[in-house]
């Protein structure tokens, strides 16, 4: 029985991060060494920090990458791409191209038996108003229609500018830490959710870049999946368990 793989929040081309390229090729190397034991990768959102797709036009870059992404489905392993709040206007150029199964919204699957809810987990439970109304907006097709009239010389460089400005109007440039269970909005949306579907086992996010494991009852776990910035983290299920763990080159890994 091979294994599962989760990860998230990757942000590869983001202004503000120092040695991006670096960055880039540790998780390709990741990539590589589960490939042989990998039945399936699930990507959970904002693996690019923008990422927007013209009708014959993409990013540049990224290209280690998308070509260890096609290896991987050339090898048969499924490798599912949920999109983020930084890489909404996916169309279907990482299907044609790289083989991955694109998700637009949360998925509930069953994985060897176990039954697991997957988002990136952007507008989950965040009662932001703000935030609420730039989502709506980047998810709109008239607005995604205008954009796309733009030349992208001008359109990629107001994103990649606009996702560095999200990123180091923060303190030092990171997330806020754990707020407790009952402040986190991740949380308290898996808890509400999880009265009206009892049955799912696992409930798995990216966005918060936090690491989070934390049992909900008997049965029901929420993982947060941290990100490849700071923690450079993924959970693995092999079937019958569930771990959060942390790449590390050169050592061994599940």
């Amino acid at each position: 029985m091979k294994n599962v793989y989760f990860l998230s929040d990757a942000h590869l081309g983001s202004r503000a991060i120092e040695h991006g390229r670096t960055q880039e090729r540790r998780l390709v190397n990741f990539l590589d060494s589960i490939k042989h034991k990998a039945a399936a990768v699930y990507l959970l959102g904002d693996m690019f920090d923008f990422w927007y797709e013209f009708r014959l036009v993409v990013p540049k870059g990224y290209t280690r990458f998308l070509g260890k992404l096609s290896e991987l489905t050339d090898m048969g392993v499924e490798v599912h791409f949920f999109i983020g709040n930084h890489d909404i206007w996916c169309g279907d150029y990482l299907t044609k191209e790289c083989g991955v199964i694109i998700h637009r919204r949360p998925v509930t699957i069953e994985i060897y038996g176990k039954e697991f809810y997957l988002a990136h987990g952007d507008g989950l439970g965040d009662p932001d108003k703000k935030f609420k109304l730039l989502r709506y907006m980047f998810h709109s097709k008239t607005l995604q229609r205008l954009f796309s009239m733009i030349h992208p010389r001008w359109s990629v460089e107001l994103g990649l500018s606009w996702a560095k400005h999200s990123r180091m109007k923060r303190v030092d440039g990171k997330d806020p830490e754990y707020m407790g269970e009952n402040q986190e909005h991740l949380v308290l949306y898996t808890k509400e959710y999880l009265k009206n579907h009892p049955t799912i086992n696992y409930f798995i996010y990216g966005h918060r870049h936090i690491e989070l494991d934390l049992m909900l009852s008997a049965k029901s776990r929420v993982l947060i999946l941290g990100d490849w910035i700071n923690f450079f983290s993924y959970a693995v299920f092999d079937g019958e368990n569930l771990f959060l763990e942390n790449f590390i080159e050169g050592e061994t890994l599940l």
